[in-house]
Parts: structure tokens; sequence; C-alpha cells
């Protein structure tokens, strides 16, 4: 009931004359559930009919670079088709699998997660139970005691009692469905925070691994670059004795290789930091070992990429339904200070019973009551007020809030969306890249050979084909990484999942 349909609100000193007949009305309002507050609503930023996440339709497909391996391939994207919850599976790794699963039974995020999952899950049943049902509370005790009367000799006797009392406080005006509902939310926020958690883990461990083979291939490419280089400072100083080239040419080689051999200690290091890193995301200490390794040829790019609508993915991703139990948590906060200002009704009962023994004669006696209250208050200095005015700014700070995360989660996708495809066609060009200028340096080297061109010529070519090779394993890593991180805008399909990673079996912790 909104308040503009109730009566009035109730004089201030309605709790001290509230008239006989009043009574039987407040409960049969208690009994009908009315409340003061509308239910708070989530706003509609997405046109239901878009099916554009950027300001350009959306490409069905990437460009292929055939000469780029199995980085290369064409990937189609399917708008409106259903994301698989297993989404790292696409890329086809048996040792990723296996890793995932790993760390989904051994991360102490995710058990963080589930504990505070359980916590907001149990402060709501205890809420409920105190608000929902009457209290009930028994008493049973018992003394000896002693009396004495004027002229005659002191009685001990004994006395035993028991009693029960029942307290009930209606929930009139709605303050206790707003709390158990505000309590609910908390509980709906931390487990769309687990599944954020688990969803962010995931894509931890699947781009480490891609960055981990990315060092790797970097690394095997700058040690065979190292190895042609050393190979052709020997040429050349054979060159150098017959007197064919300058002790310039010689020198110059020799900085090359150099320059080459000194790129091998940071990538050595940024390799075995990821290592450890990707040991910390299943839950080992780096020194445990028995990590697979990963190379990019051991992954395979998932050719068909499912794009949730528009429309779906304010459902889909787990922030955005997190942020949204803010705002309903924020709106029963609302509802809460409303009813609060108005009186609140209670409910007593209690029944007693005692028994006395003195010397052979046995007495008992019984009492019970039964009551009801009206409590409002006649004067706060406008606290109340204040506290549903304070109620009413967090309820709006959580509705910005709620928009800033749907537009951020909107921006996600289509900026993974424009990743994907922008680093399509730079793969693409650095592939072609690389491969002239590897068929540059081979005619170089020929021609140098041969006396044609300088040894100044052979390094710029040596030089340009080495950088080519780095940035064409540094776009090839691209691509997966950036199909791991659209399929986590995208929410990671959990919605799909028919387990509960709330409470996981053994069976399904060990399913890869």
């Amino acid at each position: 009931m909104h308040p503009k349909h109730l009566p009035g609100r109730l004089p201030a000193t309605a709790a001290l004359t509230l008239p006989r007949a009043a009574l039987p009305l407040l409960l049969g309002l208690a009994l009908s559930g009315c409340t003061l507050t509308p239910p708070a609503s989530t706003p509609q930023l997405v046109d239901g009919q878009s099916r554009r996440y950027g300001s350009s339709p959306l490409a069905e497909h990437t460009v292929a670079s055939p000469q780029a391996g199995a980085a290369g391939i064409t990937q189609h994207l399917a708008l409106g088709q259903q994301l698989q919850p297993e989404w790292w599976q696409l890329f086809r790794s048996p040792a990723l699998d296996q890793l995932i699963s790993e760390a989904l039974h051994n991360s102490p995020s995710l058990a963080a997660a589930r504990a505070a999952l359980r916590q907001a899950q149990e402060n709501y049943n205890a809420a409920a139970g105190t608000l929902e049902y009457p209290s009930v509370s028994g008493q049973l005790g018992g003394s000896r005691q002693r009396q004495t009367l004027s002229g005659s000799s002191p009685s001990d006797f004994n006395v035993l009692s028991a009693g029960l009392n029942v307290s009930y406080t209606l929930d009139l005006f709605g303050a206790n469905r707003q709390q158990l509902q505000g309590l609910m939310a908390a509980s709906d926020y931390q487990r769309y925070q687990l599944e954020a958690t688990y969803q962010t883990l995931i894509f931890n461990v699947v781009t480490t691994a891609i960055q981990e083979a990315s060092q790797r291939a970097q690394l095997q490419a700058t040690r065979e670059m190292l190895t042609a280089a050393e190979q052709q400072l020997r040429i050349v100083e054979k060159q150098a004795a017959l007197g064919a080239v300058a002790r310039s040419g010689v020198l110059s080689q020799s900085t090359l290789v150099a320059q080459t051999r000194a790129q091998l200690p940071p990538l050595e290091k940024a390799l075995d930091l990821t290592r450890n890193q990707l040991a910390v995301y299943v839950g080992k200490l780096p020194s445990a070992g028995g990590l697979p390794e990963f190379t990019l040829d051991s992954l395979h790019l998932p050719a068909e990429l499912p794009v949730s609508l528009p429309s779906e993915l304010v459902r889909q991703r787990p922030d955005i339904r997190a942020s949204e139990a803010l705002l309903q948590q924020a709106g029963a906060q609302v509802g809460v200070a409303t009813a609060n200002q108005y009186p609140q009704i209670s409910l007593t009962g209690s029944f007693t019973r005692e028994r006395l023994f003195l010397g052979g004669v046995t007495a008992g006696s019984s009492l019970w009551s039964l009551g009801a209250s009206v409590s409002q208050s006649l004067f706060d200095g406008g606290s109340l007020r204040a506290k549903k005015r304070s109620a009413e700014a967090a309820y709006e700070q959580a509705q910005a809030q709620y928009r800033e995360t749907v537009l951020k989660g909107f921006q996600n996708v289509a900026d993974s969306l424009r990743a994907v495809s922008a680093d399509a066609s730079a793969l693409q060009a650095q592939a072609d890249a690389e491969a002239q200028a590897r068929e540059t340096l081979q005619l170089t080297e020929q021609r140098f050979r041969l006396g044609a061109v300088s040894q100044l010529n052979l390094l710029d070519a040596q030089r340009t084909w080495q950088q080519t090779r780095i940035n064409l394993v540094s776009a090839s890593a691209s691509r997966y990484a950036d199909t791991a991180a659209l399929f986590l805008a995208l929410g990671g399909g959990w919605w799909n999942r028919s387990d509960d990673i709330a409470n996981p079996t053994p069976a399904a912790q060990a399913k890869p």
C-alpha cells in the first residue's frame, strides 16, 4: 500500500490513547500485508531490439592469415548463439583443462568467495528466524527458602517454577519484509561476486598460459636468431682474415650477436615470473613444480565465437547482476527507513506455573497474561526523516553505479569485439612483414657472400627480420587472448551450467 492510500498518519499521542476499536483495524492491515514502500525498480538501459554493441555493425568473420599458422584462421562471429559454460575447452588443450580444474579446486580466492556467500546466507537465515516467527522462550527455576514468623520456629520450603513467554512484532508497515529483502539482496550480491571470481580465475589461468606460450615462442625465436647471428659472425671473421671485409664488419656483427644475447635474460626472467603466477592461480607454491608447459602450437584458436544479443547481456554478466543486487538492497533500506517512521505493534503472552513444597503440604499457582502494545516516536529531532533521506540518497547512488556498470559492461564487449577483428588484421600484416623480412634477409645474405652488398645492409636485414619475428609471435598470442577476453566480457556462459559452484561436489571439482 502506498502512503497516499493510508487513512492518515497516527497522531503523536496515539501510542498512549489508542482507541480499543482501532486495534482490530491495525491487525487487519498487518494481516493484509500492507507496505509503505514500492519495490525497487531496475533501470531499463538497453534497447531490446538492438543487435549492436558498437557504433558499426558486427562483422561476420575476421580476416585469415594462412602464413601465420594456427593463429591465422578465420573466426566467425555468431550473434545470438549461446556460450558454453566450459568455454576454455574451446582452445582444445587437455593441459589447460587440467590446470583450470586444479585452480577451481585449490584457489584461495574462490574459497574465500564461497565463504562470503555462506556468511550472507546465514545472516539472512538468522534474521528470518527472528523477524518472520514469534520469539518463544522458556524458563525453569528452583529455590529453597526459609520463612520465620513471629512467635514460631523457622520453616524451610522449596519453590519450583516453570514459565513460557511469547512475543511477536507485527510487520504492519513492511519493515521486516524490507529488511529481509535487503539481506536476500546481499546474499544475491555475494553469489554473483562468487561467479565473477570464478570467471576471473579461469580467465587469468587461460591468459597466463597464453602469455607463457608467447614468451616461450619469443625466447625460442631469439635463441634461433642468436644462433644465426653467431654463424654469420664466423663467416665474417673468416672473410676478414682473408681481407675480403674490413675489421669494422666483424665488430658490427659482434655487436649484433651481443645485443641478441642480451635479450635472453629478460625473456627468461619474464617466463619464470609467469610460471610463478600460474602456480599461485592454481593454489600451489611457485616451488611446487609439476605445471605443464604451454606453447602456441598446443592451443587451438576457436573458429566459432558465440556472441550474446545486447538485450541478454545485462542478465549474463555477473558484475551487472551484482550491481543490480546492491540496487535492490539499497531500495530495501529505503523501505525500512520509511516503515520506521510509523507505529510498531507488538503482541506478548506468558504463562507461569509455580509449586511450593512445605513439609508434607504442596501448593501450586498459575499466572498467565496476554498483551499488545503500540509504540511511536513522539520526538526524535528529525532523526527518522533524516535516515529516510539518507537511504534515498544511497538508492540514487546505487542507481547511478548500476548504470555505470552496465555502460562499462557494454564497452567491455564492444572493445573485445573490436580487438578480435583488429588484431586479426594486425596478425595478417605482421605475417606479411615477417615473410618479406625473411626473404629480404636471405637475398641479402646471398648478395653479401658475393660482395654485392655491404655489411651494414646485412645487419639492417638481420635486425628487421629479428623484430618482425618477435612481433609475429606477439600478434599471434593476442588473438588467443582476445578470444578469452571476449568470452569473459560476455559473462562466461555460467547461466548454462548445471552444477552449483557455491557447493561443488568432489566430482564437479575434479571435472576438467
